[in-house]
């Protein structure tokens, strides 16, 4: 436990010594950094510990708040979720060094690293606290953090709307949350977590309901997403990873524990996100398709990441309810690896996007172009997350993906079992990957190849090495995990039996999911793979380089003849129109010699700007309404409102 408490502390107390250095210093920022990577080494070995004895550690100290003691855990549930955490924060750290330096950002400089470094302490407490007091006083410190990473650039009207949203979503969310831990305090006896499968399934179907609310909006699962695509765009790169990378997961954490309280599990919880998970993956998905801005997009795909989590969890659920352990450990397992891979695929993205970002000045996507002639190294590192998180070998978005997958198709074995409808599982998952991957050829295609469509990316320079260096390294851990997924049985095993008591390392090993077998296949693509680009690359040397590439008959292209990211995108989100409502303006062309004409898009957040929006705005012109009318101005009535006042109170007197 002694290194889980350093690495707790020497995190979330990384940015203090910033505070007391000159605002232009570099001594803060490389002493945040230090303390960061040492943090999370600490935190690394402490996981290795609990994962090598394949048990737990633990503190229990006396606490003077009410609520018990001072109770954390670390198991092998809350180890999956930590792992990404310190890869995400550690890399993290080092790639702000030159892409948010403390010189060049003097007025907000310290403020970044110190409530990077908080949100980082916070999260390991949350994904460690065993009383409900601790956990959610967490709660609170990782969101308040939260939304000083989202406002870091202040002055910026575009951050201030996109925190002040994520700051009203977050508490109505917590919320929910003092209800659930009001409820389960009266259940249990006591604020403590309560151990798995030890409370009885009656009543807890309001308890569900709070959790899935509370939880689901800081997961930002749909429709309870509206907070993020605004605040993954608005924060610095290095802090949208470590949000929308780790801080979202602890929702499905919290959906996850919570499940493991008691010992039965009604089906309709599992229906229940088994639907919402499709709907945000789907919906998630074609949101992403239809965005010009590079980190919205990233953002709404981590919408249609936390959805394929919930078709996994979903699936676990309902093979606990129906008694179905292949259905149980598959869906769990597929779930919690997903929680992993996505952390690292999707913090890889937003640190290679943010690497564009800082060498162009522009997150439109239309802006950009050409950008792999002049950032090579970015351009591959972005091209292998763009593969993991399509689902493709041989990266590890393909493994999770797969385990549910395998999950899903566990039903047809029993054709007349209720289940049978959680098949559909399995072509709501192939939707959306095959949707992910169109929108990250929309993505690559305009961004890094064809031509720069700006002066500015024309002057585009690569990444500095202490910016390549943390995005190859996760990157690896991409491959790693694509390539030897056998190394993480153990820590699905653990995790399994931490939530229902099951052993699924032998399923997860031999015949219902052969992780062995995918390893081996994934090794022979990329043996293919190289061979097929080292035969590519000999006989291109003997093509004259003189000869131009065929440019469909046109003698001399310009970067207004390339496709934009309205035109590109087109077609699919018209076929998602019904839930994504997208403005068009132009596009039509008509006659032979038709003449200049344009096109463009936009899309809405269907569910904030289309909804809640609305709604607010008409309560807002409703009670300005009420208040003119009754603040009139007039002596007579407001004689008449004292009148009726005393009517009133003398009649509940009589009464």
């Amino acid at each position: 436990m002694i290194w889980l408490l350093s690495g707790i502390v020497l995190t979330s107390f990384a940015g203090v010594p910033g505070l007391f250095c000159n605002r232009e210093s570099l001594r803060g920022e490389r002493l945040a950094c230090i303390l960061t990577l040492t943090g999370a080494v600490c935190g690394l070995i402490a996981v290795a510990l609990v994962l090598n004895s394949g048990g737990e550690t633990y503190l229990d100290l006396p606490w003077s708040i009410p609520g018990g003691t001072l109770a954390l855990r670390l198991d092998p549930l809350a180890a999956v979720f930590m792992l990404p955490l310190f890869l995400v924060v550690a890399t993290g750290s080092v790639y702000g060094l030159r892409y948010w330096p403390q010189r060049e950002n003097p007025g907000n400089g310290r403020k970044l690293r110190l409530f990077y470094g908080l949100i980082s302490g916070a999260i390991m407490l949350v994904l460690t606290a065993r009383n409900g007091m601790l956990f959610l006083m967490a709660w609170e410190v990782m969101a308040l953090s939260g939304f000083f990473l989202i406002t870091t650039e202040e002055n910026k009207e575009e951050a201030r709307r996109a925190g002040y949203i994520y700051l009203i979503a977050t508490h109505t969310g917590t919320l929910a949350l003092f209800a659930l831990f009001a409820m389960l305090d009266h259940t249990s006896g006591s604020l403590i977590f309560p151990g798995a499968g030890t409370l009885p399934a009656a009543g807890s179907g309001l308890m569900f309901l709070l959790g899935l609310f509370g939880f689901g909006m800081k997961a930002g699962l749909m429709p309870l997403h509206i907070w993020l695509p605004g605040a993954h765009a608005a924060a610095p790169s290095h802090a949208s990873a470590l949000l929308s990378g780790v801080m979202i997961k602890t929702g499905i954490y919290g959906l996850v524990r919570f499940t493991s309280f008691f010992a039965e599990i009604p089906a309709w919880w599992g229906w229940t996100l088994l639907l919402l998970g499709a709907i945000s993956g789907i919906l998630g998905v074609a949101l992403a398709i239809a965005q010009h801005d590079i980190k919205r997009l990233l953002a709404y795909h981590s919408v249609e990441n936390i959805g394929i989590i919930a078709l996994g969890f979903g699936l676990a659920l309902l093979g606990r309810s129906y008694e179905q352990p292949a259905l149980m450990i598959l869906g769990l397992s597929g779930c919690l690896l997903h929680v992993v891979n996505h952390g690292l695929f999707k913090s890889l993205l937003f640190l290679s996007a943010g690497s564009v970002i800082h060498a162009v000045g522009t997150r439109e996507i239309d802006q950009l172009g050409g950008v792999l002639k002049r950032q090579p190294w970015t351009g591959a590192l972005f091209l292998g997350a763009a593969v993991a998180i399509s689902g493709l070998p041989p990266f590890n978005g393909f493994i999770s993906e797969w385990l549910i997958y395998l999950g899903a198709l566990q039903p047809l074995k029993h054709p007349t079992s209720a289940l049978g409808l959680a098949v559909l599982t399995a072509p709501a998952l192939a939707l959306i990957g095959a949707l992910a991957l169109a929108c990250f050829v929309k993505v690559f295609g305009i961004v890094f190849l064809g031509e720069a469509r700006s002066k500015a990316a024309v002057q585009a320079h690569e990444a500095p090495l202490s910016m390549l260096v943390p995005m190859a390294l996760l990157l690896v851990a991409c491959a790693w995990i694509g390539l030897l997924p056998t190394t993480l049985v153990p820590l699905l095993r653990g995790a399994v039996e931490n939530w229902a008591g099951i052993d699924g390392g032998t399923m997860l090993g031999g015949s219902f999911a052969p992780l062995g077998w995918v390893s081996l296949i994934g090794w022979l693509l990329l043996a293919l793979l190289a061979a097929v680009g080292l035969w590519l690359s000999r006989i291109s040397r003997k093509v004259p380089r003189a000869i131009g590439t065929w440019g469909c008959g046109f003698q001399f292209s310009a970067p207004r003849m390339q496709y934009t990211a309205s035109s590109f995108a087109d077609f699919l989100v018209r076929l998602f129109h019904f839930g994504l409502w997208s403005e068009r303006h132009g596009g039509k062309v008509t006659g032979l010699l038709p003449g200049v004409t344009r096109f463009s898009s936009h899309t809405p957040d269907t569910v904030l700007d289309r909804v809640l929006f609305p709604i607010f705005l008409g309560a807002a012109w409703l009670c300005r309404l009420l208040r003119a009318c009754i603040h009139n101005g007039v002596i007579a009535f407001y004689l008449l409102y004292i009148a009726l006042t005393v009517i009133v109170l003398l009649a509940l007197f009589i009464l």
